[in-house]
């Protein structure tokens, strides 16, 4: 488990992340840094869902900045796989098992009840409490199909948002689909780290993706620097007012923090 979050519920609690499998293994002007890297993809750790959750893709990015100022920029996509380890669900429904005995303890205590008289000693407020507990707070592994977080995650030497997302995604479909894509899915990985160039300056480039081409354009030397991220999701995430008060603490100079879940 990644911290101490034995009070939340198994399915609520997060367990620590590790890197499967980077390619290439290294290169040599951006050393793949493993800790880094982990924490950036998967920051809370890995999450466990049943077939009730909601387990949609969710893409976000990252930056990693050097000490001598160079940046790179990372792209997630996190999705949920079914976890086809015995080992595993048994070992989630023991946890359930473990978390709800203390569950059942704590509202023993509040109701002063010992163990041996708790169905004839408790009230009809606490009695709903459990059933609550036990619907909510349960897997069963004969009847719950069990999901385990998972990323597949680019890393570029330039924000391109828009072509990296749809890449991942593309990926991703490929993944999941039923019907396998044309080619290998290590042929599109080498394609796009080995055969599609960055754009020259000012120029735009067109490449095929798994399914579907991408298009990315890069600016020219008297341009604006690269700004792929669409300012409508800003807007709708901080809203007017807020965008307004931020942007004037950046003229102002001032220092700026932004925390967010």
């Amino acid at each position: 488990v990644a911290g101490e979050n034995f009070d939340q519920s198994p399915l609520r609690r997060t367990f620590k992340s590790k890197v499967l499998a980077h390619y290439p293994q290294n290169i040599e002007w951006n050393p793949f840094d493993q800790d880094a890297v982990n924490m950036l993809c998967m920051p809370k750790g890995l999450s466990f869902r049943t077939q009730a959750d909601n387990r949609d893709p969710q893409l976000h990015s990252f930056i990693i900045t050097r000490e001598d100022g160079s940046r790179t920029y990372g792209f997630v996509l996190t999705f949920y796989e079914e976890v086809t380890s015995k080992q595993i669900c048994t070992a989630m429904q023991t946890l359930y098992q473990m978390h709800n005995a203390e569950q059942y303890s704590s509202v023993c205590a509040s109701s002063s009840c010992s163990m041996d008289s708790l169905a004839s000693s408790i009230d009809e407020g606490d009695a709903t409490s459990l059933t609550k507990l036990q619907r909510y707070n349960s897997y069963d592994i004969s009847r719950d199909t069990l999901y385990v977080s998972k990323c597949i995650c680019l890393i570029t030497p330039l924000p391109f948002m828009q072509a990296c997302k749809k890449f991942l995604i593309q990926l991703y479909k490929a993944v999941t689909s039923q019907q396998p894509p044309p080619l290998p899915l290590e042929s599109y990985i080498h394609n796009i780290l080995y055969e599609v160039p960055l754009p020259p300056p000012g120029r735009s480039l067109k490449f095929y993706g798994v399914y579907e081409p991408i298009i990315c354009q890069r600016p020219g030397p008297n341009e604006l620097p690269l700004s792929d991220y669409p300012l409508r999701e800003v807007f709708e995430l901080l809203g007017l007012e807020n965008l307004v008060q931020v942007f004037t603490c950046v003229l102002l100079e001032m220092q700026i923090l932004l925390y967010s879940q």
